[in-house]
């Protein structure tokens, strides 16, 4: 009895396996992309789902140019070339999410979460893994949005680099807010109130701006609004990048308000989300 107790307290302890913060976002990162392409697999199924993000830039590019651009700016061609760079970032910020929230509705309806909880996967991936896969969607319609942009007219005055920053910019900051409409599709998990909320919710960031028109031209109360607006830092930044001008000052504003906006709105989402599930 003595030798046994002496053995068991002089053998040596076996070392354990940390769970480090490095493995659990390593496991959070694999798990979230292996969502993500689930969910790309569902929209390369339903076409439809990036049907509107994909076109609704585009009508909103061509309806502008040729209804208003030669009251603003006196010709298309020099509206065109003011209003690309608002375009490219209501691209992301407005039209790109609302598939997002429909998915996660749809998926919570069937018990497809259900099941996955059932599974060894780290909650926020459920989440996560759905928001990346509207960066693939910002991409296409992107690469859409610059080739109409293109064929009616409109030239990069810069270079490459810079287009590609102006494009990474605008997916950063849609990512951020992406997280506003998980947040609504968690909360009602109603489709057609979250592509209604959804839709509407970024109106103000948008249209609140001077992508469009002159921030000069409004009336007092909608630039101050317009003045202190997150969007208006992302378009300034992108007009610096694409056509020449102040670049860094915008760009940081627009990092920053992004890490704001993936802090509250993803960390809300996903203490909803644990909650109602």
């Amino acid at each position: 009895m003595s030798v046994s107790t002496t053995t068991a307290a002089t053998a040596p302890a076996r070392p354990r396996t940390p769970a480090g913060g490095a493995a659990r976002r390593w496991r959070l990162a694999r798990h979230s992309l292996a969502l993500a392409g689930r969910a790309l697999t569902k929209t390369r199924r339903n076409p439809g789902e990036l049907m509107d993000a994909v076109i609704l830039p585009v009508v909103f590019l061509v309806l502008f140019v040729y209804l208003f651009g030669g009251a603003v700016a006196g010709s298309t061609q020099e509206y065109l070339q003011y209003l690309f760079p608002g375009i490219l970032v209501l691209t992301t910020v407005l039209t790109g999410q609302i598939a997002t929230g429909l998915s996660i509705v749809q998926d919570m309806k069937k018990g497809v979460f259900d099941r996955l909880r059932s599974l060894p996967v780290p909650r926020p991936a459920l989440l996560l893994g759905s928001v990346l896969a509207d960066a693939v969607r910002y991409v296409i319609a992107l690469v859409v949005l610059f080739a109409v942009g293109y064929a009616l007219g409109f030239r990069v005055e810069t270079d490459l680099a810079s287009t590609l920053a102006a494009c990474g910019l605008a997916i950063v900051l849609g990512f951020s807010l992406s997280w506003l409409t998980v947040l609504v599709a968690v909360l009602l998990r109603n489709e057609i109130m979250v592509s209604t909320v959804g839709f509407l919710l970024p109106f103000p960031l948008v249209f609140g701006t001077g992508m469009a028109a002159p921030v000069d031209t409004m009336p007092g109360w909608l630039q101050t609004w317009a003045e202190v607006n997150p969007v208006s830092r992302a378009i300034e930044a992108s007009q610096g990048l694409l056509l020449g001008g102040p670049v860094a000052g915008p760009a940081v504003a627009t990092l920053l308000w992004s890490g704001v906006f993936l802090a509250v709105f993803g960390t809300a989402a996903v203490l909803a989300y644990r909650r109602v599930v």
